[in-house]
């Protein structure tokens, strides 16, 4: 299940969201104060500045004999620092740092986006390592913007990843869900999580959207106690499998209506 077809560029890619996250020991200097060295580094290309508390749900223990103990962790500060145009959005909080795209193009202008930060984020807190690093890449295929819509979705995306909505004896009307959950470990000290399946796109409170699209939602990762200088090395390893997958999920018609570019 891994591509070694050339690496190409879509110019019609169905990206919705690209995310890079890189988790790390709790800091908590983070959460004690506003990140007023890190803002002023990255200022320049993350003008717009966030913050807000998240709170996790709540934890549930089961008690033997008794009623379950129901905890509700503390609040985590989550600050967030986007480009003038929202199209790149950096998050960090005291236990991760990310960075997001809602318009990607390709792999190095978004790496490019993520030096800057990076690398202040790690000379003003010093991380101990990286326990995580984590490429999600959240696709929607829309037959219409492909102009594909008298094409089922056999024909599109290699049937290893549709489950039964590969078959030719049930048509795709006739489900009213079928999806595929993996998690399994791959090549290069690798894990992957993967979800496809038929669903729809909400963009914020906008619902116009009817348009079923087939989601193929992609998260690769590596974990360990990953060295603070081999992060990038290892946000390049997540890539270059995250694409492997990717290409061979696609059938030549779905790869050709993307219009790929050398």
């Amino acid at each position: 299940m891994f591509s070694q077809a050339p690496r190409v560029i879509y110019r019609r890619n169905q990206l919705v969201e690209v995310i890079c996250q890189l988790r790390f020991p709790t800091i908590l200097s983070i959460s004690a104060h506003d990140p007023a060295e890190f803002q002023e580094a990255i200022r320049d290309v993350f003008p717009q500045y966030l913050r807000r508390e998240d709170r996790p749900p709540l934890k549930v223990t089961p008690v033997p004999g008794q009623l379950p103990k129901v905890e509700q962790p503390r609040a985590v500060t989550n600050y967030q620092f986007s480009t003038a145009d929202g199209r790149y959005r950096i998050n960090l909080t005291q236990d991760f740092i990310s960075l997001t795209c809602t318009r990607y193009a390709c792999w190095e202008d978004f790496a490019r986006m993520m030096d800057k930060p990076l690398a202040s984020f790690i000379r003003l807190y010093h991380p101990a390592y990286f326990q995580r690093v984590g490429l999600r890449y959240l696709n929607a295929f829309s037959r219409e913007a492909l102009e594909l819509t008298e094409v089922p979705w056999r024909d599109l995306l290699d049937p290893a990843y549709l489950g039964l909505l590969a078959t030719e004896e049930l048509s795709e009307r006739a489900f009213a869900r079928c999806t595929q959950d993996v998690d399994a470990a791959i090549p290069g000290g690798c894990r992957m999580k993967l979800h496809v399946g038929p669903g729809l796109i909400k963009r914020g409170n906008d619902t116009s959207d009817k348009e079923v699209k087939m989601i193929f939602d992609l998260d690769v990762s590596m974990a360990g106690n990953v060295p603070v200088n081999l992060a990038a090395a290892s946000m390049q390893t997540v890539h270059t499998q995250a694409g492997a997958i990717f290409r061979d999920a696609l059938t030549d018609t779905l790869h050709d209506a993307m219009e790929p570019e050398a």
